[in-house]
């Protein structure tokens, strides 16, 4: 999907074969803008002009400034590998960076200057990590086109951020939100997606008829670095709900009017349905992304086969439900052995025990006469 331009920006090829940007408002003679669009210095233009100002000073970037190397790093296959509405979001966060501090020299940028912007944004710790992470892309961008020898970020501190983050549905919560909403309205398909695909709300949205093979649904993931292509074999359970809808249909998940649902829309429908189900807060789409991780791991799949499911790029984060699942596993198991390791039964306590300090000592020293059947295999001593 192309980036929707900026409102009353026009864009076009010269017969030189020049890119041309003009910012044409009702009743406004027109304006010539940086070429091409969505670069550092096209926005700063751009926000200058609407904001009233006509003839707006265009920042001439310098060779060697850390604004020519956001400038590169936009340019770079890294950053066009993302997502279209992800790559808007980084622009955020390194545009206003480069307003600030664009003109400085990018081989001048050391790990205690970082420090002191993240210091500065220590009231908001979930931006401050953002932009740490989003300056690092570009610091790494800076060593492999030789603009510098090293990454500062690496060195940096790092911005610890207390959050739970969205929690993980449990079987009590699919339960109650399939007692809840019942088979065949379109919360409960919604739902089932979900849980059967484990895709995120950007691509569940999408999923349909068009996305089926003899091999399962086959989908390019929108967010993953280099839109990882998935193909999910059909859950039999999945199978039976999308059974009934519309062969010509946008996705599975729709509106009442026939059309895809959007990310954040999507995402307020399930979350206001989940309270509806009684479940607890942050109860989120992502929520249930997260489940069908945990039940594919508690099923006994490895890493990589719950991977080749979700599309997860990143095999740490989904070590963890399979630690998580093995700890339970364990855990039953090591209860089981408590119970069968020992061949007697042990006398309940007497009443009086306790009650006084010397027959408390007493009882303490006595010797026991059974033995555990770990024990039960030692030779007697003499």
């Amino acid at each position: 999907m192309r980036q929707r331009k900026p409102k009353y920006v026009n864009e076009y090829i010269d017969r030189h074969g020049k890119g041309r940007v003009y910012l044409r408002r009702p009743g406004k003679p027109q304006l010539a803008l940086p070429a091409p669009l969505y670069t550092p210095e096209f926005w700063t233009a751009y926000r200058a002009a609407m904001s009233g100002d006509a003839t707006p000073e265009v920042r001439r970037i310098k060779a060697g400034t850390i604004a020519a190397a956001v400038r590169g790093y936009y340019g770079s296959a890294e950053f066009k590998a993302l997502a279209e509405t992800t790559q808007a979001v980084y622009r955020g966060v390194l545009d206003r960076f480069v307003d600030k501090h664009g003109d400085g020299p990018i081989a001048g940028l050391q790990a205690k200057h970082i420090n002191n912007l993240i210091d500065d944004m220590a009231d908001t710790p979930s931006a401050a990590s953002n932009f740490r992470k989003r300056l690092k892309a570009v610091m790494d961008y800076a060593v492999s086109a030789g603009l510098r020898a090293d990454n500062p970020v690496v060195v940096a501190k790092r911005v610890k951020i207390k959050t739970t983050g969205h929690r993980t549905w449990t079987e009590a919560d699919i339960t109650a939100f399939r007692k809840r909403h019942k088979v065949g309205t379109p919360l409960r398909l919604a739902f089932e997606v979900l849980l059967h695909t484990g895709l995120r709300r950007s691509d569940a949205v999408r999923l349909g008829w068009q996305h089926l093979t003899k091999d399962g649904f086959v989908i390019t993931t929108k967010k993953s670095q280099g839109h990882v292509e998935l193909c999910i074999p059909v859950h039999s359970d999945l199978a039976r709900y999308v059974a009934d809808c519309p062969k010509d249909g946008p996705a599975f998940i729709e509106t009442m009017h026939g059309k895809a649902r959007s990310e954040k829309a999507f995402s307020s429908w399930i979350s206001e349905a989940a309270a509806d189900a009684g479940l607890p807060p942050k109860s989120s789409p992502h929520g249930v992304r997260k489940a069908a991780c945990r039940r594919l791991a508690e099923a006994g799949c490895t890493a990589l086969e719950i991977m080749s499911i979700t599309g997860h790029t990143d095999i740490r984060e989904i070590e963890r439900y399979c630690r998580e699942a093995a700890r339970k596993k364990l855990a039953a198991t090591a209860m089981k052995k408590l119970e069968s390791g020992f061949d007697i039964e042990l006398p309940n306590p007497s009443e009086k025990l306790g009650k006084s300090a010397d027959k408390l000592l007493k009882s303490l020293t006595v010797k026991s006469n059974w033995r555990s059947q770990q024990d039960s295999n030692l030779q007697p001593t003499e």
